[in-house]
């Protein structure tokens, strides 16, 4: 075991305990801006690619303009089941699910001899949180308890040497809020802190929730050339998260002193608002060829997270052994998505073939995590108002950690006869995450105050293979879509740290751990037009 004073710094703990202005942290942040490939059975089994064929519901949140190809009025709505490859169930996460992924309708007026207004409304799920990670791996030295230490020693957060009152009266864990110190274990005899390296660590986490987004949609076209679109989009936010982090721990002398294990609920819910902008034109008037633009705003989000964390000592060593200590915060804080602009490629020939082509691009390192700065009531309007400034050490961190993505969309439909349609399509999503990124937990910032995890995963691409198939009786129509998707990444359980030269301390790198998230999705979507 290892042992160094601590000294007193001048960031105050009662920063921590105060009402927190606060921001959510980089990682957490990332996970909520993105979407998933979702909607009609139609649009998935494409890939997605229609942003410039229209005439589905789905492009209502994709690009508005795809609305104005309506020529009839309609209504469908979709579910299906969401089963993640190689995975277990974990608490209240399960690997196979059911999900209700879609409902809308688009009502359809002709206004001139070759035009139409339209109107639409539509539910989708962009976003299904549903998800199981788990990684184990050696540690050879290395630890989240030691980190802990390192920040103290470094000045990062305080940690009070005071004789053993603080530790004596039984008041550590809540004196000094134990959660942002993760799992360093308080001495009983000297009221010290200690650390302890570690031979392995097993981390899981259960996932689960949505991002349901209901879109209100206004488009037409101007003599069957030109089609303009806008939506206004209303996202809903539910997540939870549940995890449980296991570091085994050894003395000076390499031998085994036991487990500490840090259990971690944590919950996301709010509402956010965007606008998207599309146009599709045809440049020819003699051919179905035609080109889609459109540009979507950042969604304006405004979010309510909590948490409640468990540390449990299961050591030989250190104070409150098998007795879990907790920590729990609640806050509000601000989130602005990127902005996102796409321009798509569609032609048919006959109406026996359909092809489409996307090109997406949306820079995640401008993702705008904002503090609350203060508020009030506006007795006349009868409205409560809050005011917010951008998280700037948090913001340097996001554009440091994540970058621009592109979206590459190809789709087809294969028309056997009127009555039957077969559809493929294929995505390619470019890493968001920069592979030497990390969850810096020393940063000045809300985020990293109340960061109740300190693991990572800087995930790679993403690949996604769709197919499916189209049935139409009369004005009915039952389509079937089947989605691949695959994503690798590297995991870490705690940021690493190099330490200086003549540092009393020494480096502290975990074990990278390869995970992969494979997903399998089924959509059935019944749909009506008149």
């Amino acid at each position: 075991m290892n042992t160094i004073n601590m000294k007193k710094i001048l960031f105050a703990l009662t920063m921590l305990a105060a009402v927190p202005a606060a921001a959510q942290e980089t990682y957490e942040n990332a996970n909520i801006a993105t979407d998933d490939l979702n909607g009609t059975a139609r649009f998935v089994a494409m890939g997605g690619a229609m942003e410039a064929l229209g005439a589905d519901i789905s492009t209502i949140s994709t690009n508005p303009a795809g609305i104005g190809l309506f020529r009839h009025s309609t209504i469908n709505a979709t579910a299906g089941f969401v089963s993640q490859q190689d995975a277990s169930d974990f608490d209240w996460s399960k690997k196979t699910s059911m999900s209700f992924d879609q409902i809308g309708f688009v009502y359809s007026k002709q206004s001139g001899p070759q035009s139409f207004l339209n109107f639409g409304f539509n539910y989708h799920k962009s976003r299904n949180f549903n998800h199981i990670l788990s990684a184990a791996n050696s540690l050879n030295g290395a630890s989240q308890n030691k980190l802990s230490y390192i920040k103290g020693a470094e000045d990062c957060f305080g940690l009070e040497d005071d004789g053993g009152v603080w530790i004596g009266d039984g008041n550590a864990y809540s004196q000094l809020d134990y959660l942002y110190y993760n799992v360093l274990l308080p001495d009983a005899n000297d009221g010290n802190f200690y650390y302890n390296d570690a031979k392995g660590y097993n981390m899981i986490r259960g996932q689960k929730g949505y991002i349901g987004e209901y879109d209100f949609n206004f488009s037409g076209n101007i003599n069957n050339r030109w089609f303009l679109g806008i939506t206004v989009g209303i996202k809903d936010v539910n997540y939870k998260s549940y995890s449980e982090y296991r570091e085994s721990l050894v003395d000076a002398s390499n031998n085994s002193v036991g487990d500490v294990l840090v259990s971690d609920e944590r919950y996301i819910d709010g509402a956010g608002f965007n606008v998207k902008f599309g146009a599709i034109y045809r440049p020819i008037e003699e051919s179905p060829f035609r080109i889609g633009l459109y540009v979507h705003t950042p969604t304006f989000y405004d979010l309510t997270t909590e948490n409640l964390t468990f540390i449990t000592n299961k050591t030989s060593v250190g104070l409150y052994i098998n007795e879990p200590k907790s920590s729990s915060e609640r806050y509000k804080f601000k989130l602005y998505t990127p902005w996102k602009f796409g321009i798509s490629l569609g032609h048919t020939i006959g109406n026996m073939v359909a092809l489409g082509a996307t090109y997406e691009y949306s820079d995640y390192g401008s993702i705008d995590s904002r503090v609350n700065t203060g508020g009030g009531y506006d007795w006349y309007y009868d409205e409560y108002w809050e005011d917010s400034e951008s998280d700037r050490v948090m913001n340097n961190h996001t554009e440091s950690t994540l970058k621009g993505v592109s979206t590459f969309k190809v789709g087809a439909e294969l028309k056997a006869d009127e009555h039957f349609a077969v559809r493929l399509g294929y995505n390619y999503i470019s890493p968001m995450y920069n592979l030497d990124g990390f969850k810096n937990g020393a940063l000045d910032s809300p985020g990293s105050y109340y960061a109740s995890a300190t693991d990572y995963t800087n995930w790679k691409a993403t690949n996604r293979l769709t197919a499916g198939i189209g049935v139409n009786f009369d004005k009915l129509s039952l389509d079937l879509a089947y989605q691949y998707a695959i994503t690798k990444g590297e995991f870490s359980p705690f940021m690493g740290y190099e330490a200086a030269a003549g540092s009393d301390l020494t480096d502290n790198f975990a074990t990278i751990t390869n995970v992969d998230n494979k997903r399998h999705q089924l959509l059935l979507t019944l749909g009506y037009h008149f």
